[in-house]
């Protein structure tokens, strides 16, 4: 058996698991092992959120921690190995084990050139050719010949002491060329410049043409662009004898605030994991189903009159009770009654796909994006049960623990918006689902209560569904059987 093999056997590698239903990636939120220390199999050795959930990663082998592949905050393609484990750490230090291959690299002689290009950073490669630029082909070669001929009159001069001849003016062809744009008929080429330069560049609305370039062999670097955009929004200089000295005040306190100082104010987050998986599942549904939204606003009295007993109820003891709870059973009524409202489009077959289970979810704003759990098989639950679903399911995403089974599935969901004072909005549909209701504020409102005017609780509910599934009167009838439940509560036995 040959080192190669045996160091093979001993450092074994985990690889980014498929954690989620086909995803392609995952970005490492955080360490819990560093290199030297002993894991065992199943110890989690990392915490990484997919674009539905944040999951941790057990190790599935024994030894200890000899490498961790990336560091925390990067995003890593799935089958990536992220860590590396010595499962033999009695037999000597990882250098022992691996002997590193003796690489000829004489100094006198130059590296072979590689073939294609060699990946360094993703999307960008190391060019063919030696990583040395060529320089920038600016001015002709013979542009230094007078001073090469000045340096070695000096020298001869010197040793024949004589004095030094005067050194000829110097060729202004180099500081020149910046100054003036060059002719078409001697084209400088493409300025020499890094991505991310080309990008601030750009951002800031600079030429790299136009830009004087001080880094190696002529390449334009971060700091020219500024310069360059400093000197473009560096005040004119003032004659010597102005016309009119008063008149330019006006005009240079009007002057706009330069790109450069807008963008040193600005805050670039990337778009990432869960936000970006919900960005891309919005505008998906949102050019995809045809949304309508109905609005109703209802008298909820009895219903937070109700809230308050059940607080209070033996059967509910140690339960979340709170309008949302009421508002969930509510709207699984209105489907039990309308339940052609639960339904799927199945684009494909071109097929209304009629469920018989209700798969509830709660729409939930989270640190690291809003998510959607859903619980399942709602409409069998007793409203004990439902409280205790509910419970658990906003404390798990506040945890940022839910994980991708819980949210994948759902049939209709409820968005709680009143908790932040809103009084209703136009829901966008989660993929997939026919149907989500708003839930609004709770006010206390003026409202004829039995011919007087009364301060009753009051809010406003908004049903957003598939126009090609759910037409109006099917969506006006599960809205107007919600707000009924809510204005009289009762009905959750009559109708229930």
């Amino acid at each position: 058996m040959t080192a190669s093999t045996a160091n093979d056997q001993r450092f074994r590698e985990f690889k980014m698991p498929d954690v989620g239903e086909g995803l392609t990636e995952a970005e490492i939120l955080k360490w819990y092992v560093a290199v030297g220390d002993t894991v065992s199999d199943g110890q989690v050795v990392c915490e990484v959120e997919t674009a539905k959930a944040a999951v941790e990663l057990p190790i599935p082998f024994d030894g200890v921690v000899h490498e961790l592949r990336f560091g925390e905050g990067v995003t890593v393609d799935v089958g990536t190995a992220i860590i590396s484990v010595d499962t033999r750490p009695g037999e000597g230090p990882a250098a022992a084990a691996a002997p590193a291959e003796p690489v000829a690299a004489p100094a006198a002689e130059p590296e072979p050139e590689p073939q294609g290009r060699q990946a360094v950073l993703v999307g960008y490669g190391a060019a063919p050719s030696s990583t040395k630029r060529r320089a920038r082909k600016t001015q002709p070669a013979a542009a230094g010949a007078p001073v090469q001929q000045h340096m070695a009159a000096a020298i001869q001069a010197e040793m024949n002491g004589h004095a030094a001849p005067a050194a000829p003016a110097p060729v202004p062809a180099a500081p020149a060329a910046p100054a003036a744009p060059a002719s078409p008929a001697e084209p400088v080429g493409r300025p020499l410049a890094k991505p991310p330069v080309r990008k601030l560049a750009k951002d800031l609305g600079v030429d790299l043409a136009t830009v004087v370039p001080t880094g190696t062999d002529g390449i334009v670097t971060r700091e020219d662009v500024h310069a360059a955009v400093a000197a473009r929004t560096a005040p004119a200089p003032v004659a010597e004898e102005p016309a009119a000295p008063a008149a330019p005040a006006p005009s240079v306190a009007a002057v706009p605030a330069a790109p450069a100082d807008l963008a040193a104010r600005e805050t670039r987050i990337p778009v990432k994991g869960v936000r970006k998986a919900t960005a891309q599942a919005m505008v998906a549904s949102a050019f995809t189903a045809p949304h309508v939204t109905e609005f109703v606003t209802v008298d909820v009295t009895r219903t937070m009159k109700l809230v308050q007993q059940l607080k209070t109820d033996p059967d509910m003891a140690g339960l979340r009770v709170n309008p949302l709870l009421l508002v969930a059973k509510a709207l699984l009524v209105a489907i039990k009654r309308n339940p052609d409202v639960n339904a799927s489009w199945d684009e494909a077959n071109q097929e209304i796909v009629r469920k018989d289970y209700v798969n509830l979810g709660i729409a939930a704003a989270t640190p690291r994006g809003l998510i959607v759990p859903n619980i399942k098989d709602a409409g069998a639950k007793t409203l004990p049960q439902l409280s205790a679903a509910l419970g658990e399911l906003i404390s798990t995403a506040r945890e940022g623990r839910t994980s991708p089974a819980d949210m994948s599935g759902g049939t209709v969901t409820i968005t709680n918006v009143g908790v932040f004072g809103v009084d209703t909005g136009t829901p966008i549909l989660n993929p997939g689902e026919s149907a989500i209701l708003a839930f609004g504020a709770v006010k206390l409102q003026p409202w004829v209560h039995k011919g007087k005017v009364k301060p009753r609780q009051v809010t406003t509910l908004a049903l957003s569904f598939d126009h090609r599934l759910v037409d109006g009167e099917l969506g006006s009838k599960v809205l107007a059987d919600v707000a009924a439940v809510l204005e009289h509560p009762k009905r959750l036995i009559t109708w229930g």
